[in-house]
This record gives structure tokens, sequence and C-alpha cells, in this order.
């Protein structure tokens, strides 16, 4: 019974498809994740919805165009940043609703065009992902983005804290707030394109937000928390892959339900942020006061 219960528990890495999946999902989500902080950090969760939805055009013009789908993520993703910095200059529209406006009509623009031009990117392609058909090329191509934000952070990532903590106490010391915010925007615009693969571009904003939100409740040290998201981010992006064989769901969903059920978990638990802890310290605040 135990060798017929191990082997059920491997069965999913007897499948090709499956090992591709559950293995670039474990990258795609520990990428999030890393960028994840500084998304928590800045207050950028409506901008990292808007990228992932903003790069949807690029992506459907890339695969009309036979180009690698980074090269029209990258573009369509510079654009709506001009778009939005643009358009964001006007004193009478708030900023939520500029980017709002801007990423909706990206998004509405990659539909029509995946949906008038047929290729072999499907729109549902683009709105759920497609991680069991994952091609070997387009896996290579998520390492190496992977590699690419772990390298960049793993080297800078003071400085993309100074810039974003405070930006004339940046600009002292001799960084360039501009530049490095467009690193920032730039990683995250090619980190979108991955995970769009693995979970479509309606949760991929789930992936950029939750595991950075669940590492941000368990430490307040900026450092442990660029170590956390990516390991909370990368396991419930394996095991909700891992998962989907099993339960014969969608691979995006049980992703994005677990690294959700993670978070619940922090906000319910965690020793210092979590809702029971700050009820005991509220109690025994009150009980010091009496």
């Amino acid at each position: 019974m135990g060798g017929s219960f191990v082997e059920a528990a491997l069965s999913p890495f007897g499948y090709d498809y499956m090992r591709n999946a559950i293995f670039g999902a474990g990258i795609v989500g520990a990428m999030c994740a890393l960028l994840s902080c500084f998304v928590v950090l800045r207050g950028w969760s409506l901008l990292g919805d808007a990228l992932s939805h903003a790069v949807v055009p690029g992506v459907a013009a890339a695969a009309i165009l036979g180009l690698p789908f980074l090269a029209g993520a990258a573009v369509a993703a510079l654009l709506a940043v001009a778009g939005i910095s643009l358009v964001g200059r006007s004193p009478v529209l708030k900023s939520d609703a500029v980017v709002g406006v801007v990423f909706t009509t990206f998004f509405a623009a990659g539909l029509l065009v995946a949906s008038v031009h047929p290729t072999n990117l499907r729109v549902t392609t683009i709105l759920l992902g497609n991680l069991l058909g994952i091609a070997e090329g387009d896996l290579m191509q998520v390492y190496a983005v992977a590699a690419l934000c772990a390298l960049v952070i793993g080297l800078k990532w003071r400085d993309l804290v100074a810039v974003s903590f405070d930006a004339d106490h940046a600009r002292s010391v001799g960084l360039d707030p501009r530049f490095w915010r467009g690193v920032l925007l730039g990683l995250l615009s090619l980190a979108c394109v991955a995970a769009l693969q693995a979970v479509g571009a309606l949760l991929v904003a789930a992936m950029l937000i939750a595991p950075g939100a669940t590492a941000y409740l368990l430490t307040d040290r900026f450092g442990r928390m660029l170590v956390l998201a990516p390991l909370l981010g990368g396991a419930g992006a394996f095991l909700g892959a891992y998962a989907s064989f099993f339960l014969d769901g969608a691979v995006g969903g049980c992703i994005v339900l677990l690294q959700t059920l993670l978070f619940l978990l922090a906000w319910l638990l965690a020793p210092k942020h979590g809702l029971l802890a700050r009820r005991r310290h509220a109690g025994q605040g009150a009980e010091a006061a009496a």
C-alpha cells in the first residue's frame, strides 16, 4: 500500500508536460514573488495589474509576426508606461483612473488583435494561460527571464529600495530614480509575459501581489522579505501545478488559490502582524491600562 501511494504521488512527474508545468510554475512563482516585494513596497498593485494586461497586444502582435513574445511585450509595456505618463500629466485626473483607462484599452486592443488575426495563440490562452502546453523554447525563455530578474535584484536591490523609499535621498547619493524605476518596470513587464504563459492575463496580478503581501505580514525587514516571498511564491506555484494534476483543474486557478490560502494563513497567524496576534496584543494593552 505504501508503494502504491508513493507511485501515485509521483505519477505527475512521469509525464513530460507535467514536469515542465510543475517546475516552470515554480520558477515563475518565485520570479513574480521576488518582484512582488517591490510592488507591495511601492504601492504598485494597480500598476502591476495594468502591466499584466498591457502586454497582451504586444504578445498577440508578436505571435502574428512570428517574433518572440518578450519582444512584443517589451514594446507594449513601454507604450503603456509612456501613455500613463503622458495622460497622467493632466491635473484633473487621478493616477488610478489614468492607469485604469490605459490598461483596459491595451487589454481590449490585445483581445481584438488576437481575435481578428487567427494565430496559434488563442484568446483563451491569453486569458487563462497554457502552462500544460508550454514549449521547451518558451520554458527556456521563462528560465532566462527569471535568471535576469534574480541577477539584477540580487546585485542592485539596495539601490532599488533606496529609490523606492526616498527618491530625494537616492539622488543625493548619485542614483537616478527614473532610471531605476524604468529598470523595475522593465523587469515587471518581462515577468508579466512569463507569468502570462503560466496563469494567463486574468491572474498574473495575483502572482505579482500575493506572495509579497504574505511576506510583508511575516517580517519587518525587507532583506528577509526578499527571501521569504520567492520561497512562498515558488512553493505555492509548484504545489498548485502539482495539485492540478489530481484535481483535473485549471493550473492557474490552483496556483493562485493556493497562494491566496498562504496569504490568509499569514494574515491570521503571523506572529506580529497577524489578526490573532494583534488581538492578543490589544487585549494585553487593555489589561495593562486597567
